[in-house]
């Protein structure tokens, strides 16, 4: 058969065609028709913990205002300190119907050596609420402020583990202020709460729904917050940085998703979850409950939040020791 102008010119454009529906690795994409099949949420710990929780929550809000057509189905991915959960993740390059969370973990477990993958095997989605840090004492500690705090020469603290976001901001405290912070490692929360009423220990970093009903029970006494403006639920406690400390820092509650995903996947479901954020249902079955700060942070700004909280984590693990 003879090949005209015109056959070249419908092959080649069948061949763009090709390229924009297959664009990203071996995953079709056509963003008119996007999503058209189930979107898997990896988990990379156990049913019922915080990233459980938080995923679930997000996917009953979406269905609650129908913001997606297909199902989201959640994959528990638990061990190794979150190592084999990323690691499904990014091994899923490019596919635009894979989703994850972020959690300390996910910066920790790699820099310690023990993920084959990082922040950068990932592409950040969007934050969607922010979970600030509250400091407390126990209500007859004789410390009543920051300066009552920090008169001390040294002072012990909790910490779950080597590496937290509680030893993090004990850190932070201590270079700010040149006392002494022994970061006691725990088990869990409930061990280092016990630890503080049990007074062997002078105060902790809690996130307020570990802290507040302890609060409000009138056993502990909340002194600080480490958010730049003060929180809604105790809005009479002041911030850090209000007492003259250079020390912020939150947990940001955000979601991820493989690297080398197409980018109208990355706006599809940064809107998404903008709309989740900013609706109530988010706010009562969510917000309220966990005593979360609402929050929204896109990609572009969450992506730059990330690669800095991973340079904290990389500091302060330096400083301690855990790394080179």
């Amino acid at each position: 058969m003879k090949i005209t102008p015109a056959l070249k010119l419908l092959g080649t454009a069948a061949f763009i065609t090709t390229l924009m529906v297959t664009s990203v690795g071996s995953y079709a994409w056509a963003n008119e028709s996007y999503p058209n099949k189930d979107i898997k949420f990896i988990v990379p710990f156990g049913a019922g913990g915080g990233s459980d929780v938080l995923s679930r929550t997000i996917i009953k809000v979406i269905q609650d205002l129908d913001l997606v057509t297909t199902n989201i189905l959640v994959e528990n991915r638990p061990g190794a300190s979150g190592a084999i959960g990323y690691k499904q993740l990014a091994d899923q390059h490019g596919n635009p119907y894979t989703l994850g969370t972020v959690s300390v973990s996910f910066f920790t477990t790699p820099l310690l050596g023990a993920s084959p993958v990082n922040y950068e095997d990932f592409t950040p989605i969007a934050a969607i609420a922010m979970s600030p840090y509250l400091l407390v004492v126990r209500s007859d500690s004789d410390i009543k402020s920051m300066d009552d705090l920090l008169s001390h020469d040294r002072l012990s603290t909790s910490t779950v583990g080597v590496v937290s976001d509680a030893a993090l901001l004990s850190q932070m405290l201590q270079e700010e202020t040149g006392t002494t912070i022994d970061a006691v490692p725990f088990d869990g929360e409930g061990d280092a709460m016990a630890a503080l009423l049990g007074k062997h220990i002078d105060f902790m970093f809690g996130n307020p729904g570990e802290v507040l009903p302890q609060v409000e029970a009138g056993k502990l006494r909340a002194i600080a917050v480490s958010t730049d403006e003060r929180i809604q639920s105790l809005p009479d406690v002041p911030t850090l940085k209000e007492q003259g400390l250079n020390v912020v820092h939150t947990q940001l509650r955000g979601i991820v998703m493989p690297a080398g995903v197409p980018q109208e996947a990355v706006h599809y479901w940064e809107n998404v979850l903008k709309k989740v954020a900013n609706s109530d249902e988010w706010k009562e079955q969510y917000l309220n409950r966990f005593k979360d700060e609402s929050y929204f942070m896109g990609a572009d700004e969450f992506t730059q939040e990330i690669a800095k909280t991973n340079n904290l984590y990389k500091d302060m693990m330096t400083k301690l020791g855990l790394i080179e």
